[in-house]
């Protein structure tokens, strides 16, 4: 086999045909492993890295000695801004870091390709010739087309980005609008259903294929 067929639904969400998408794109088994370990990469991606905590040398005050070191018959305590005291500085806290790490072109290319496969071989994949939203976002609209289709969430990938559209799916909470370029495995995993525009197919191509 040297395609994958997907059902092509028009604006109204009627099945009209198949049509024939490329194996190598869409029919590569997917691996637990390379997929888990792109969505770590994502995410690490995605974090903010801005926790920070104060040491006992940046708290302010605590410059002198709270009391004298010997004859008190109390501890001895050099400030009261050290970590065991209320208000003090905090030891091996967090200091703002980036989480990113490396991963391969070649692995994130595969992993893309078998989080498209995922819901190809599975027919949860949809091509969708053209959408019934065009110039202005109506929420209503794109919720009666993903019913027709019987799907309660997708993420929906046009070629650029559609304003219109993406505002139309705002409201719907288990539905999203990404352009091509903005395709990655996190999104794809994260939605049951993948509905591609059809004249988004050659983009996609034309990304994975470099």
């Amino acid at each position: 086999m040297d395609v994958i067929k997907a059902k092509l639904v028009d604006s109204t969400a009627n099945i009209i045909g198949e049509i024939d998408l490329p194996i190598d794109i869409y029919g590569v088994y997917p691996k637990e492993g390379i997929l888990h370990e792109i969505i770590r990469w994502q995410m690490a991606r995605w974090r903010a890295g801005t926790a920070c905590t104060k040491t006992r040398g940046e708290v302010r005050g605590g410059g002198r000695k709270p009391w004298p070191q010997k004859h008190t018959g109390r501890a001895r305590q050099g400030s009261i801004r050290a970590p065991q005291w209320v208000g003090g500085g905090v030891v091996h806290g967090p200091k703002p870091r980036c989480y990113e790490f490396k991963l391969n072109k070649k692995v994130r290319r595969l992993g893309l390709k078998m989080a498209l496969s995922s819901r190809a071989l599975t027919n949860k994949l949809f091509v969708a010739e053209d959408f019934p939203v065009k110039d202005q976002p109506k929420t209503k609209i794109l919720k009666g087309f993903l019913d027709n289709l019987g799907l309660k969430e997708a993420l929906i990938i046009v070629p650029e980005r559609n304003l219109v559209l993406e505002k139309s799916a705002t409201n719907l909470p288990k539905v999203k609008v990404l352009a091509v370029e903005g395709l990655n495995v996190y999104d794809i995993l994260n939605h049951e259903n993948l509905i591609l525009a059809k004249d988004a197919l050659s983009k996609i191509e034309e990304r994975l294929r470099r």
